[in-house]
């Protein structure tokens, strides 16, 4: 099982940015897909973002579309997620996963991280 480990979090203002990391632990992480999840206080974990191996392929949810950009480091074993134009109800504890193959359902994926948080004041 794939290790991963997110950072990045805290608190901004509404408008401001943060770059969230995650880092894995395999050497075959190259081969993964890694998508971004989020979750809100009493609500459902809802995708955020995905990109596949190689980084030839994006996804987004449609709230975030423009605003957030995913991208990767295979030398690094490294995905990062840059948070621009934060709302408040982009407030939630994000956390990063990975599978082989890509599906914005969480449940299909096999590793997760701890998560980190990331609060947007007004």
């Amino acid at each position: 099982q794939v290790q991963l480990v997110e950072s990045g979090g805290g608190l901004v203002q509404a408008g401001g940015s943060l770059r969230l990391s995650c880092a894995a632990s395999a050497h075959t992480f190259s081969s993964y897909t890694v998508a971004w999840f989020r979750q809100a206080p009493g609500k459902e974990r809802e995708f955020v973002a995905l990109i596949n191996w190689s980084g030839s392929h994006t996804d987004y949810l449609h709230s975030v579309n423009g605003r957030f950009t995913i991208s990767r480091d295979n030398a690094k074993n490294t995905v990062y997620l840059q948070m621009n134009s934060l709302k408040p109800e982009d407030t939630a504890i994000y956390y990063c996963a990975v599978r082989v193959g890509t599906t914005i359902r969480p449940q299909e994926y096999d590793s997760w991280g701890q998560g980190t948080q990331v609060t947007v004041s007004s």
